[in-house]
């Protein structure tokens, strides 16, 4: 029985399903097809911490942020310099501010 799946996955979930004594058919993303299966798999993940609001959730989120940063060009300190500036700029979400309304 073939069970489809066709997503992106971390690198070493096919060798680990091969240990299993399973046989796996791979490919690999690039260009837009890869944004699409990045976009997918930050929903796929995001709705996965909604469900359950594990931490390890947000983890695979980060790694999929990370990795869509890589394939952009993007190194992390670019990434963390452009978050610490949107900072300084507008604030964090540390105070859980939520704005009601805006009266003119």
């Amino acid at each position: 029985m073939i069970k489809i799946y066709d997503k992106l996955v971390r690198d070493k979930i096919p060798a680990i399903i091969e240990e299993q004594g399973k046989t796996v058919h791979i490919t690999k993303a690039e260009g837009i097809s890869l944004t699409h299966y990045f976009d997918t798999k930050l929903k796929e993940e995001l709705n996965e911490y909604y469900e359950n609001g594990e931490v390890e959730e947000l983890a695979d989120l980060v790694e999929v942020i990370y990795a869509l940063l890589f394939h952009k060009g993007v190194s992390l300190e670019e990434f963390e310099n452009i978050r610490e500036q949107k900072n300084q700029e507008r604030g964090s979400f540390k105070e859980g501010i939520i704005l009601k309304s805006v009266e003119n």
